[in-house]
């Protein structure tokens, strides 16, 4: 097979840096030339997490074919800077919709559906098509959860067979593991480690290589008792501290030679690997002395993976600006009109991300009024946007019955309704045309831009005339939909805003010209 596989598991607790890690090393191994692609394997039931909530399991990342995915995807695309599709997310759910629609349609013959080999042959199916559709030279996917849930066990069971199908040399496991360090006896402790590779190895999945999440580095000896327990090659045994700067990582793990190991294991000639461009851009992130203070207003805020690729596309902006961008969330049911300038003020910029339902809006709308008023550069995204035409209408046009029908139905002037086909999200990549001599052309340098979108709602064209004398320009426009997509003010110095997610094309080598320009608007301030 041309394909490498790489399977990346995690034990003995959640939050050790495994996406990271998998992220790292699919870093490192486009550093050397070869073509990377990433998948994550969900064990919830959900068919995807579109329908969670942002504060239990954080934002719905969304590629160029409309997939609604996991978070972790986000931080695949950032580090290995390939935009993934609709075949690097597996969940649960996914998998048993198809093997039920299977068995539905009489195409089992038959027999008795059970989990093996009807669930893992799915799960194997859906790794045949990640290699086919994605021509990459290797893929990384992830297991989600930790060895030991009941939930993982059909997809460790499918990796476990597919080295079996595929081959020793086309499948590299790499288990992440928690090295705790125990302060009241000053000492590191790999009983965790020993016990988590157990349980893995009960399954019948001999990891390769393992990754240890530790606050201190380890000695020699306990590196040689971790190889000799776990029955791994001690230079297989790999230490991840944590890290000034997220994209530190890969150069962490290049230290320890852990991309020739893999290209060693899978028996791959390679270039060289060359990291000078991302060590410049970390080198860079870590000389950062100058702040810019920037309010996120939103109704997530109490989980900060909430608004993940938003806080990383600031930061990515930051880098390109030479500014290390300081976000503080503020919770829109803490701010009102009688106390909004005394929650924002101080602040450079202010941004609403997206969101959905009518709870905590006055503060949003009031947050956005202050923002207007006060030539504070703002930037709104998809609901950001939507509440961004509303104030204007009900606070500069003087129609107070100006609302959307997501926060009442019953609207006197619905500027934000339902697109004409329905309650269908509208999701993935669209093209969007810039006005002649916007802002918006200016920033982005080109005519013609396309992005991602994840909404329901979108403004009502048919109240387009009630903002033709207005400060108001209305600079994009999905021409082939007729959908207005970004909106801004001729009489502020940045007021920008639109109806896709600029955030999730964001990467921190090459940041995205809304968030730039914001951060760069900021400073001024």
């Amino acid at each position: 097979m041309d394909t490498k596989f790489i399977f990346v598991t995690g034990g003995v607790a959640s939050s050790l840096g495994k996406g990271i890690n998998a992220s790292s090393i699919g870093r490192l191994l486009k550093c050397r030339g070869l073509k990377v692609f990433m998948q994550k394997f969900d064990p919830y039931i959900n068919v995807d997490p579109g329908n969670m909530s942002p504060l239990q399991h954080g934002e719905v990342f969304v590629t160029d074919d409309g997939a609604e995915t996991d978070l972790d995807l986000g931080h695949y695309e950032r580090f290995i800077d390939e935009n993934l599709n609709k075949y690097s997310s597996v969940t649960t759910g996914k998998v048993y919709l198809r093997v039920i629609n299977k068995e539905r349609n009489r195409q089992y013959n038959g027999a008795t559906v059970q989990v093996i080999p009807h669930v893992t042959d799915e799960i194997k199916q859906a790794l045949h098509d990640v290699a086919k559709y994605s021509g990459a030279d290797v893929v990384i996917t992830e297991i989600g959860g930790t060895v030991g849930d009941i939930e993982s066990l059909p997809f460790l069971e499918a990796i476990r067979q597919f080295r079996r199908d595929i081959g020793y040399k086309n499948t590299m496991y790499i288990h992440n593991t928690l090295v705790p360090y125990i302060a009241a006896s000053q000492e590191l402790k790999t009983k965790p480690t020993q016990h988590s590779v157990k349980e893995l190895r009960s399954l019948g999945i001999n990891p390769d290589l393992i990754i240890l999440r530790t606050e201190q580095p380890l000695n020699d000896s306990q590196r040689d008792k971790i190889a000799l327990f776990c029955d791994v090659k001690k230079e297989c045994v790999i230490e991840a501290l944590d890290c000034e700067v997220l994209y530190e990582v890969p150069l962490m793990l290049a230290e320890q030679n852990i991309d020739e190991l893999i290209c060693k294991h899978f028996g791959l000639e390679t270039q060289p690997l060359d990291l000078t461009m991302w060590v410049k851009m970390v080198e860079g992130i870590k000389g950062l002395k100058e702040k810019v203070r920037i309010a996120l207003v939103g109704k997530y805020v109490a989980l900060k993976d909430a608004y993940l690729s938003v806080y990383e596309a600031l930061k990515h902006a930051g880098y390109a600006n030479g500014v290390d961008v300081v976000t503080e969330a503020i919770d829109s049911g803490e701010i009102n009109e009688h106390n909004a300038e005394e929650k924002l003020k101080g602040f450079q910029g202010i941004i609403v991300p997206g969101g959905f339902g009518e709870r905590n809006i006055p503060g949003i709308l009031a947050s956005i009024k202050y923002a207007r008023e006060q030539k504070i550069p703002y930037l709104g995204i998809c609901f950001g946007m939507q509440l961004a035409l509303i104030e204007f209408a009900q606070n500069v046009l003087g129609l107070k019955g100006a609302n959307s029908t997501e926060l009442d139905k019953d609207a006197e002037l619905p500027l934000i309704d339902l697109k004409e086909n329905g309650d269908s999200m509208r999701l993935g990549l669209y093209a969007c045309s810039l006005l002649p001599g916007s802002k918006a052309q200016a920033i982005y340098g080109k005519d013609e831009i396309y992005e991602r979108h994840r909404h329901r709602y979108e403004f009502n064209q048919k109240y387009l005339s009630l903002f033709a004398d207005s400060s108001l320009v209305f600079s994009g426009l999905n021409e082939k939909e007729n959908i207005i997509e970004m909106i801004e003010l001729n009489d502020h110095p940045f007021f920008l805003a639109c109806q896709f997610h600029p955030e999730f094309l964001s990467r921190p080598n090459r940041e995205h010209p809304l968030f730039r320009a914001f951060i760069n608007a900021a400073l001024s301030r």
